[in-house]
């Protein structure tokens, strides 16, 4: 059953790497295009830190640290298979946006950035990004409600 959350990874992997693809390919370094009037706009830039340009250069640093949380993710995923397919969706979720940014880390020296939030002022940011945060608030979500969510009652 882990196979299929395995796959999901990868599939979102995929995904991200051909749109980035895509987006060097189709815009300029700056460039913006309007997708859908203020609300949001692909915007080619890269980034070379983490979350808000933050550690800026630090690819030795980002690169370590990504071996050892695909390394810790995918521990976790196998060990706990049987547990809770939201943990796993999760961690999955996680695993992704890991490799889809160290992909980019390794092959160019920094991350090909391109969703734009017209409508608030957030950080330009790629598929990779939303899966490593939706995969987050999905392992945050199961930390909260473990109990429920595996099928057990709170009497303690």
């Amino acid at each position: 059953m882990v196979a299929i959350f395995f796959l999901l990874s990868a599939l979102v992997v995929g995904f991200d790497q051909w749109f980035k693809f895509w987006v060097v390919t189709n815009l300029s370094l700056g460039q913006t295009q309007e997708m859908i009037e203020h609300f949001f706009s692909l915007t080619y830039v890269q980034n070379t830190g983490a979350a808000w340009s933050i550690l800026e250069g630090k690819t030795t640093f980002f690169t370590v640290i990504t071996v050892i949380a695909v390394i810790m993710v995918t521990y976790l995923m196998i060990r706990y298979r049987n547990d809770s397919k939201f943990l796993t969706l999760g961690l999955s979720l996680v695993l992704a946006g890991a490799i889809g940014n160290f992909i980019d880390r390794i092959r160019l020296g920094y991350v090909v950035d391109m969703v734009q939030l017209d409508f608030m002022q957030f950080p330009i940011f790629n598929i990779a990004d939303a899966s490593l945060v939706l995969g987050v608030a999905l392992i945050f979500i199961y930390t909260i409600f473990e109990d429920q969510l595996k099928g057990k009652s709170n009497d303690r």
